[in-house]
């Protein structure tokens, strides 16, 4: 059963990293541009109100309460919030010759179009 676990994790990262690959097509096609956020960032453990951040945050907590300003949170939604808002941040941070400030290390870009392989410079 432990090895039938590792390959649903394989399938499940192959997936995400595939879906990632047609984002990032897509938005090259439409001229746009794709702000990837580090999969490390604590977006769920950071207080969408004050920012304050938890020191831990059990994957089974659904809910929780901000310590410093009391706001409630639901553990997803609170997530989006603090997600949007570093996208937000990241797409007014332009950097000189028109490219985009990263926001965390994501890596090189995935995206096959014209079925050559490019990455950013």
């Amino acid at each position: 059963m432990r090895q039938k676990a590792g390959l649903n994790r394989s399938v499940l990262d192959a997936g995400l990293g595939e879906f990632r690959r047609q984002l990032e097509c897509k938005a090259r096609h439409y001229g746009r541009t794709l702000i990837v956020v580090d999969r490390w960032y604590p977006g769920s453990k950071t207080c969408s109100h004050c920012g304050h951040v938890l020191d831990t945050l059990s994957l089974g907590t659904r809910r929780w309460t901000c310590p410093s300003c009391r706001a409630r949170h639901d553990r997803d939604l609170n997530a989006a919030k603090n997600i949007g808002a570093a996208g937000r941040v990241a797409a007014r941070e332009r950097l000189p010759g028109g490219a985009w400030a990263p926001l965390g290390p994501a890596g090189p870009p995935l995206c096959e179009y014209a079925g050559l392989a490019e990455l950013a410079q």
